[in-house]
């Protein structure tokens, strides 16, 4: 290749090898010529073509700036996929031939190899997104390499300077039984590691730029093996035309090795499967595969599994399968691991806990390391071996800690400020521990601090006069969303009162905590009976103890209001405004005051707290309620042999609309009057709409219960990604962190059925069928019409408008909260079905039927629902359909006129 005295011609060399023929041309040409060019024989060659092509591109090295856009774009404009590899080589004194040499410059531009697992299990998009991500933090890629290939062996890496190697290689080659031995793919054989890369190159966008067809596997199959992969190989015989596909194995069905969901899958996909039977001979006629022999197997007393020769069954067959699993065996590859040992199966010695093989500097994972199963352990292989590499490589020049601390992953969202002032207070973010089970010791408030919450109120504790005692058991989860166990309660409800600890215990524990945690703010709940000497004691000890602020619990609903504390002194304005008064008089620190739920007007008492003096409010405590009762007639919980209760607390989601209508209604009445809000605060976007509601600051503690101290750190990196999504112009459609809903059903896109056949189907009896008929036919004709491959649209959003603060968001939403006489009643919606994504459930027909207005019509044959005029927009239909986004509320386009029954009349006519 070599400039002309035009410097917009250059001559372009195109060496396209494919198997032992070769390709040259050279000709002159402009630059846009040779990007016509190059997509045209690159794309006429990966057409017909299913074996690798190595494109080379020659250019010499003082035209390299020049052309490198022109390169850039014939990539982008080829779109190829791993059947097409480009090498871009520079080069001196127009010699292409002596560019390949080491001594120059050498740039590998490569494209993804192929996968084993299908597109309906594993999107290609999907990969598509991890790698980009992988690569987004600097991971480069190098493709078209490999152990044993081109010298390539684990001492040349080391001689080329790298500290640590993982191998995370797989298995590579089919455990080949002798019987499958000289039988060929076009007699009906396949491995898996035949079949899978066959089904997965045709039918993954993106992957393969020659449109290859799918393998055609008609009649019977029989599939050998009990694992993912078998299972796999079942589910896309399937779709590559089988009719009938069985699924034998050794063992029995307690033996499967496979995930039960891939199991579950090939049993709805009509697979049969066939236990207890070992292969023992195929047989063939003719040149093509027409049944295979097998022998039952059994297991002996001592847990054997043997053969019982005497029991012989013939399964006719057109195709075999064969997915026993993958062996390490290429020669070249194991020379490569040198010096690794290798144990008794073949593959290398390894410690299970730090992943490492004999080699230190070695480690491995995956199928190679013979201890993963699934996919997700193999990714667990990998997590656990970076935290070992990680301790491995700072050995070599300094110790580390036994701890694992891996940094996390860093990105602009780590820059956005959470961070929050309130009655002059800093906080580095807005989530704190409330006054509740989290915080009820010192050493749990240590802990929490530790996590990174950035505040956190101490159990509410009395003078000792007032100490108390709890009862057992007290804290239940909540029936509220159904008989659901285990972690991901709604709701909970206690009937635990206030800290059984001394006030002393609590000073001192305040006293240590900021001694230690001084950017962290501490907060002491306090509560004492309707008595000034008792509040003015109890708040000036804490505030000598060096606490923060105060919180006065003027609402603790259950037991302590039986005492003439916490809610006896919290539902009266007058007790509460003569409380704060005291208190003001008393401290000169911030205080709050912990409103109940349990009141006509909340808004009444929280002005109250604003009259005595307090700083501000926190609402709210949890809402009175009783849990349950069993069928025997005994509530729960149920204390001691008489199985009595009382009336407790109810906290969590289930009680978050209630609490994010008290803040929002304070933060109306009080305009920038500070609001802590508690109540139903289970992640990040919830704690959003609190703050937009009108809160400063958010206290948790069911989602702490459900799960652990550990959630904080997915609702600072939630808060920040919130408010860093408000930046980026092109995202504003999506609901927070959620993007807008694609048409689908069960995660499958949904074409429109009536724009192929002009006519309407559902999804269920002979109606499926025929969908699927129609899909199916539609997607061949796509794909045979789709002329480049799809690929992954990498598009780097930047924010092009300031990323809010958290004080930016509070308060937010008040504008649009008002009192119903300020809502429209002229501007009406309606509902909208879309048939594509309808299930037809009828669950719409049956609510708007029995609880509705008689707007929805069901169809008795095909049980598609259609709106009638009769609908008001009551918003009931989409509401209990189960479908995303299959119902959406629509602007109505005719004026609304209520059905009043009878006329409106000026006399009455009774």
């Amino acid at each position: 290749a070599s400039t002309s005295s035009n410097s917009q011609n250059y001559r372009m060399s195109f060496f396209i090898w494919h198997h032992d023929a070769a390709v040259f041309s050279s000709v002159l040409m402009t630059n846009q010529e040779v990007l016509s060019a190059a997509v045209g024989v690159t794309a006429c060659v990966a057409s017909c073509c299913k074996d690798p092509i190595v494109f080379y591109v020659f250019f010499p090295s003082q035209t390299m700036d020049f052309l490198q856009s022109v390169l850039t774009l014939f990539f982008e404009k080829v779109k190829a996929s791993e059947s097409v590899r480009f090498k871009r080589y520079t080069f001196v004194n127009g010699d292409p031939l002596a560019s390949i040499h080491p001594r120059y410059q050498v740039l590998h531009v490569y494209l993804p190899s192929t996968s084993e697992i299908p597109e309906f299990r594993l999107p290609y998009d999907v990969v598509n997104f991890e790698v980009e991500l992988m690569k987004d933090l600097g991971v480069k890629i190098i493709c078209g390499k490999g152990l044993g290939m081109d010298g390539m062996t684990i001492r040349s890496l080391k001689e080329e300077g790298y500290k640590v190697v993982f191998i995370g290689i797989g298995l590579p080659e089919p455990k080949r039984d002798n019987i499958f031995q000289g039988l060929r793919k076009d007699q009906g054989f396949y491995t898996s590691k035949d079949f899978l890369p066959l089904v997965a190159k045709a039918s993954k966008p993106g992957m393969c730029a020659c449109h290859s067809a799918l393998p055609s596997v008609q009649g019977t199959v029989i599939i050998l093996g009990a694992g993912d992969t078998a299972f796999d190989c079942a589910t896309s015989a399937i779709r590559c035309g089988a009719r009938r596909v069985f699924v034998v194995f050794r063992k029995g069905f307690t033996n499967i090795r496979a995930v039960p969901e891939e199991m579950e899958v090939a049993k709805e996909e009509k697979c049969e499967f066939l236990p207890f039977l070992s292969p023992r001979k195929v047989i063939v006629k003719g040149g093509r595969i027409t049944a295979m022999e097998f022998v039952r197997t059994e297991q002996d007393e001592a847990g054997n599994w043997i053969e019982d020769k005497e029991q012989i069954i013939h399964l006719k067959a057109d195709f075999v399968i064969s997915a026993f699993g993958s062996v390490l065996s290429d020669s070249a590859v194991k020379e490569a691991l040198s010096p690794i040992k290798f144990n008794r199966w073949g593959l290398p010695e390894l410690d299970q806990e730090t992943m490492q093989t004999s080699e230190p500097w070695v480690f491995a994972g995956g199928d190679i390391a013979g201890l993963a199963n699934t996919t997700v352990e193999s990714v667990n292989d990998g997590k656990q071996a970076s935290w070992h590499i990680h301790k491995y490589l700072q050995s070599l020049d300094d110790s580390i800690s036994d701890k694992p601390e891996l940094p996390l992953f860093f990105t602009p969202i780590d820059l956005v400020d959470i961070s929050v002032e309130m009655v002059g207070l800093k906080f580095p973010n807005p989530f704190g521990l409330a006054s509740a089970t989290p915080t009820t010791s010192a050493t749990m408030i240590r802990r929490a601090f530790e996590a990174g919450w950035a505040f956190a109120l101490t159990k509410t504790f009395s003078l000792d006069k007032d100490i108390v005692t709890n009862v057992s058991p007290r804290i239940v989860r909540g029936p509220t969303s159904g008989p659901i166990f285990g972690p991901g309660q709604s709701s909970f409800l206690n009937i635990e009162l206030i800290s059984e600890k001394t006030a002393v215990y609590w000073c001192q524990s305040i006293t240590e905590l900021k001694a230690d945690f001084p950017n962290n703010v501490l907060i002491a709940s306090i509560m004492c009976t309707y008595n000034k000497d008792d509040w003015t004691e109890l708040s000036k000890m804490a505030e000598a103890s060096g606490a923060d602020a105060l919180e006065l619990n003027l609402s603790c609903p259950h037991g302590m209001g039986e005492r003439g504390m916490g809610l006896a002194c919290g539902q009266d304005p007058e007790l509460v405004r003569n409380i704060c008064r005291w208190v003001r008089q008393a401290v000169k620190i911030p205080f709050f005051a912990k409103l109940t739920p349990n009141v006509t007007d909340i808004t009444q008492i929280a002005m109250a707290a604003q009259e005595g003096g307090a700083d501000g409010v926190t609402a709210t405590n949890t809402v009175s309620g009783l849990m349950g009762i069993h069928a025997d007639g005994v509530p729960w919980p149920a204390v001691g042999g008489g199985q009595r209760t009382t009336y407790g607390g109810v906290s969590g989601n289930a009680v978050r609309p209630i609490v994010l209508r008290a803040v929002s209604a304070i933060a109306r009445a009080l305009p920038g009057f500070p609001v802590m809000a508690t109540g139903g605060i289970d992640s990040a976007e919830a704690g959003l709409q609190f703050l937009l509601g009108g809160a400063s600051v958010l206290q948790v503690c069911s989602a702490v219960q459900n799960q652990d101290f550990t959630v904080i750190e997915d609702y600072c990196i939630g808060l920040k990604a919130l408010l860093y999504l408000k930046s980026i112009e092109e995202l504003q459609d999506w609901d927070g962190q959620s993007p807008p809903t694609m048409r689908n059903q069960n995660g499958k896109p949904v074409p429109k059925i009536a724009d192929l056949i002009s006519k309407k189907l559902p999804s269920f009896g002979p109606y499926l069928e025929q969908r699927k008929k129609v899909i199916a036919e539609y997607k061949l004709k796509l794909m045979a019409e789709t002329l480049t491959p799809l690929k992954y649209d990498k598009r780097p959003f930047v924010p092009r408008k300031p990323i809010p603060a958290v004080k930016d968001v509070i308060g937010r939403a008040l504008q649009y909260i008002g009192s119903y006489g300020q809502l429209n009643n002229k501007e009406h919606v309606v509902a909208l079905i879309d048939e594509q994504m309808c299930i037809n459930c009828g669950k719409c027909y049956m609510t708007c039927n029995d609880s509705g207005y008689q707007a929805i019509q069901f169809d008795p044959q095909t049980h598609l629902p259609t709106i009638t005029d009769n609908c008001t927009g009551c918003n009931l239909c989409l509401s209990v359909c189960p479908i995303i986004d299959c119902i959406k509320m629509v602007t109505r386009t005719t004026p609304y006129e209520p059905n009043r029954g009878l006329p409106l009349a000026v006399d009455s006519v009774y």
